[in-house]
């Protein structure tokens, strides 16, 4: 039986959109709906975001909505019009807590491609289904280290590769979490061809040395990561110093804890990063977890 619900976003949804409706429809997500010209589809051309939502709240939308339109910046596509996906996200949510009921933990995926070849179009949609079960990621997960082969600067230097953007181009990204598993670990950290830290495929870095939390500066061609600044609300509250930097690679393996951070997943503490074990501070990590789990903003 299938649990999504799907908003298609007709206009779509960007800021030369009409106004005379919402500017979305409901669809069946069983359905094919997206032309197989498309260059989502045939060029992973697009961007997209992924939205936690617990207990039927969309965590940190407004940031998710303004890092929609810094990726269409990026990719020289047309500004999306957030106060239609705004209302397709909540749109959503309410079309599946009515036919699910209110469930714990679901996503949001917002999706934008350039439209199908030649017609200058692009398309969109929401995308809202029941989130996976990260309850084992979320007490520790076994990471390694790969070069992604870029230098730290990248992004000033060769902007046009678009890193920064969330693009639908995640092949790379995959094939990084492959070569994980090969290796018999759980996830990435990507590291900079001149050694510095970045982030993993779909998750920021925090990097915790005593009283001080920080995570690799985002002018390295890193995706600014919602959950990451939630994270540091988090230790800024409780009295830590959290700073965004440029870290070496070989400063990893010093820190006294590691985490991964992302929007669905939340906080996942590192166990064990390319064999060096890393001791996880359980009773942190869970109040981490909830700290984030219950962000209402």
């Amino acid at each position: 039986m299938n649990t999504a619900t799907l908003l298609l976003l007709t206009h779509p949804a960007t800021s030369s959109a009409p106004t005379d409706d919402n500017g979305f429809v409901e669809a069946d997500a069983s359905s094919p709906h997206v032309n197989v010209m498309d260059l989502g589809i045939t060029r992973g051309d697009g961007f997209f975001e992924t939205i936690s939502v617990v207990a039927g709240h969309p965590q940190a939308l407004e940031p998710h909505l303004a890092r929609l339109k810094h990726s269409a910046e990026l990719m020289d596509m047309p500004e999306p019009d957030t106060d239609v996906w705004r209302l397709a996200v909540l749109a959503g949510i309410e079309a599946h807590q009515l036919e699910h009921g209110v469930q714990r933990e679901l996503f949001a995926k917002l999706i934008m491609t350039r439209g199908v070849e030649g017609t200058g179009t692009p398309t969109g949609w929401v995308y809202v289904d029941t989130g996976e079960d990260f309850t084992a990621a979320r007490e520790g997960i076994r990471v390694v280290s790969l070069d992604r082969g870029y230098r730290h600067d990248v992004a000033e230097t060769s902007p046009w590769l678009l890193q920064g953007a969330k693009t639908l181009s995640y092949a790379a990204n995959r094939a990084a979490l492959r070569e994980a598993a090969r290796r018999g670990a759980d996830d990435v950290i990507f590291v900079s061809s001149d050694g510095y830290a970045l982030e993993g495929p779909t998750s920021n870095v925090i990097v915790r040395n005593g009283n001080r939390v920080r995570t690799p500066a985002t002018d390295q061609g890193i995706l600014a990561g919602t959950t990451q600044a939630s994270v540091f609300e988090f230790f800024d509250a409780r009295g830590f110093e959290t700073a965004y930097e440029h870290i070496p690679a070989n400063e990893l393996a010093a820190a006294d804890a590691l985490w991964l951070v992302s929007s669905v997943r939340q906080a996942s503490p590192i166990t064990n990063l390319d064999g060096r074990d890393f001791q996880v501070d359980a009773d942190l990590a869970a109040e981490l977890n909830t700290y984030l789990l219950s962000r209402t903003h």
